[in-house]
């Protein structure tokens, strides 16, 4: 392959010849910086002393802390991390929206909602062999997009489906039997770790080119940095980011968004629901709240984050219902959709009349009945907000960066050109 640059989304990256890198997304990963309360999730495993490579990362590679997209979610992040760049380009601006031509509210894991391409099929077209692991199934066409799999320099597929992959659908197959682990449960930490098993199986015997391995957050809705559960999570995934290092690998590490408490000294949910409340001030049937938040998996959060747009029968009445928001105690800021579209890379047509985002011990819901908070069996630990903007930007080797304002989708052009 040869030594050149190629362009993807107004972004110049170098083709990875000398060596393979890997980027880690960890999913809801709060690092340590001004505000975090409790240290941040890999600073504190460090401390514990089951994290020898992170801490390595730390002390001779590149630590800094980077901010993620806002809405702080799941796809909107992955996706910008993919492309290079934010929801403003790439069109994902949830991990769900309401699709105003049909009138539904929809997932948004379809690739025909994304409007730019991939860095991976940008590489694959240039001759580089391309991997791409995820936790969960509802990223993986997305991820994917662009693919060509029947070239067999192409690989894709979630741990959740890994009894389900195959040649035409993801460029491999009989990835259970090589990996040597058992078909992960969703709701565990166990999907995280066959992510980053199947990694180094990968980097053992295909070697890609350029890697990405992307968790779940389960871990961390569940417990707070320090806590046993969350040490033993960082040194599972501190073990074999140690393999890929050893194997000649760059890695990157970043997350697609922190990770907050949205709870009460009883440990009961901080919650503020939306669609009650403009129902009490505008009158039912002229509003509709989304909660961008909601995806296939929500037990862990029942729907509940920080985030929310909301459609307005008769948008004239932003002006009447924005300064009455504001007042609330757990909303941070209210935008009519222009400002929010400006304010946070936005695509407008994506989004409602008035963005909202709640403060950092809040949540917000819809109303009561929307909500399933069954599963909740921890008190309540969300993200979607502002205060949930800052994560992790570390690389295992040294480099300058002379823009003072790193964003988390920086890091495949930190990772490939140094």
């Amino acid at each position: 392959m040869k030594d050149t640059m190629i362009e993807v989304n107004q972004r110049r990256y170098r083709l990875p010849t000398q060596a393979p890198v890997v980027v880690v997304c960890i999913d809801g990963s709060e690092p340590a910086y001004d505000g975090c309360d409790n240290g941040g999730y890999i600073e504190r495993a460090v401390e514990a002393g089951c994290a020898p490579f992170f801490e390595s990362m730390m002390k001779t590679g590149t630590y800094r802390t980077a901010n993620s997209v806002v809405p702080s979610f799941t796809n909107p992040n992955n996706i910008s991390i993919v492309t290079g760049v934010p929801p403003r380009i790439h069109g994902i601006c949830g991990n769900f929206f309401l699709d105003t031509e049909q009138d539904q509210e929809v997932m948004m894991n379809d690739p025909r909602y994304l409007r730019a391409p991939t860095l991976f099929a940008a590489m694959q077209r240039e001759g580089a062999k391309v991997a791409v692991l995820t936790a969960k199934d509802k990223l993986r066409k997305l991820l994917g997009h662009g693919l060509d799999f029947a070239q067999g320099s192409a690989i894709a597929f979630s741990a959740e489906k890994a009894d389900e992959v195959s040649l035409a659908e993801n460029g491999i197959d009989n990835i259970l039997t090589r990996v040597g682990l058992p078909l992960p449960a969703v709701y565990s930490a166990d999907l995280s770790e066959f992510v980053f098993a199947a990694g180094v199986e990968l980097m053992k015997h295909e070697r890609p080119d350029i890697m990405y391995l992307s968790t779940t957050d389960y871990i961390q809705h569940k417990h707070a940095p320090g806590t046993p559960e969350a040490n033993a999570f960082y040194a599972m995934m501190d073990r074999y980011l140690g393999q890929l290092h050893e194997l000649g690998a760059v890695i990157g590490v970043t997350a697609d968004h922190g990770m907050k408490a949205k709870h009460n000294a009883e440990g009961r949910p901080e919650v503020l629901y939306l669609q009650s409340e403009l129902d009490q001030l505008l009158g039912a049937g002229q509003s509709r709240v989304i909660l961008p938040i909601t995806d296939p998996y929500v037990v862990h959060h029942g729907a509940l984050g920080g985030f929310a747009t909301v459609y307005l029968t008769d948008p004239e009445n932003a002006a009447r219902v924005l300064p009455a928001l504001e007042e609330y105690a757990g909303i941070e800021a209210v935008y009519h959709r222009d400002q929010a579209a400006e304010q946070f890379e936005l695509p407008a047509d994506r989004i409602g009349d008035l963005v909202i985002v709640s403060r950092a011990g809040w949540a917000l819901g819809s109303s009561p009945d929307q909500h399933d908070l069954s599963g909740l069996n921890e008190p309540l630990r969300s993200h979607g907000g502002l205060s949930e903007q800052r994560v992790p930007f570390l690389l295992n080797r040294r480099i300058e960066w002379n823009n003072d304002q790193l964003r988390n989708f920086d890091i495949y052009y930190a990772a490939l050109n140094g």
